[in-house]
């Protein structure tokens, strides 16, 4: 599918920048949103600022959008480990409320209230795609091992989200596609403390990561919609 044009939210993280360079690269024009306004640069780029704990900033962010809508947005923002260090929970011993709280801020509330913002104005009379950054460990049929609660949570909650928003939108939208993406272990920020043990080629380059899940993007149909799907297509057990 060739897109007229895009709006990412999270174009500075790893992935993110990543999906907005590859896009930018086709030629499509890019709206490229970051809490800092720092974004790849490329002359058919233009940054936005929002904030994903502040509805105004996204509200601001999204005005004017009507008039000339993005037929692809793409949610990357995402957080595993806090800044402060705090990393996932291994034992329901180490779950923290604050923790918690911030974890579903980012991960779900976040992507929910973007979503809330930018479906509505979707065009009605094309295809158009809404895609979040999810993860596979949000699966709970998926689930044999248990642990990283908080972000098993924020996830599983982010997928019901986005299955909520395409049976909806299917009654305005009828050619609109709302998916959860699991880009697969990437190269970035979100996964070095966790890259140590990872079997040898399970790591994936965030340029390419880019490259799978738009390849993905590309060939979804409206039927696909609500669907949670991996890096290769495969629908992923919600």
């Amino acid at each position: 599918m060739d897109w007229t044009k895009a709006a990412i939210f999270g174009a500075s993280g790893g992935i993110g920048a990543s999906l907005t360079r590859v896009v930018a690269n086709t030629g499509s024009p890019v709206l490229a949103g970051s809490r800092s306004g720092k974004v790849p640069q490329c002359p058919n780029i233009t940054p936005f600022r929002f904030d994903l704990a502040d509805e105004a900033s996204i509200a601001d962010a999204v005005a004017g959008w009507d008039s000339d809508p993005p037929d692809l947005v793409i949610v990357a923002s995402g957080v595993l480990t806090m800044p402060d260090g705090t990393g996932p929970e291994r034992s329901l011993r180490h779950i923290a409320p604050d923790v918690m709280a911030q974890m579903l801020q980012i991960n779900t509330v976040g992507p929910a209230i973007i979503a809330k913002h930018v479906l509505p104005i979707l065009p009605r009379d094309r295809p158009a795609t809404f895609a979040a950054l999810s993860a596979r460990v949000g699966s709970i049929g998926d689930n044999r091992i248990g642990g990283w609660h908080s972000y098993r949570a924020s996830k599983a909650a982010l997928n019901m989200l986005i299955r909520n928003f395409a049976i909806e939108m299917g009654r305005t939208h009828k050619q609109a596609c709302i998916v959860s993406l699991h880009p697969g272990t990437v190269d970035t920020g979100l996964s070095k403390p966790f890259q140590s043990n990872l079997p040898q080629g399970q790591l994936t380059d965030a340029d390419e990561a880019a490259a799978n899940l738009l390849g993905v993007l590309a060939g979804l149909e409206p039927r696909d919609s609500g669907a949670i799907l991996d890096w290769k297509g495969s629908i992923v057990p919600a």
